[in-house]
């Protein structure tokens, strides 16, 4: 295999480096969010990558037929599986922080430290 041929993952990669270094860097909380979101897409890209199988087909056993390359339709359910929690911790994650601009009026990160320090 050679090292061009292999872009996917190599997309994996940049995509899981840009949501990483948005979780890091930011200290706006929505950013850091936004920045997980794309954490977790990349490593969607990763499942979805590993799960094709050149020359194969979906699993459908055929009479007769015993020499198949099928594809293992596994990693699709679990990724479907994973959007439907990534949604919902999304969701989770912005109401807590409409709670916490409430609370301490502002979502960056380095002035709610400040204000709980002086608490």
């Amino acid at each position: 295999m050679e090292l061009l041929g292999l872009y996917n993952y190599w997309a994996y990669v940049a995509i899981l480096m840009i949501g990483f270094y948005a979780v890091i860097a930011k200290s706006n909380l929505i950013k850091k969010l936004i920045g997980l979101s794309i954490f977790q897409s990349a490593v969607f890209l990763l499942y979805i990558t590993m799960d094709k199988v050149d020359g194969g087909t979906a699993p459908i056993i055929q009479a007769g037929v015993s020499d198949q390359i099928y594809s293992n339709p596994l990693p699709q359910v679990l990724i479907l599986t994973a959007i439907v929690v990534g949604i919902s911790t999304m969701a989770l994650g912005l109401a807590i922080v409409v709670r916490i601009k409430e609370s301490y009026g502002t979502i960056e990160e380095d002035q709610i430290h400040l204000l709980d320090q002086r608490k």
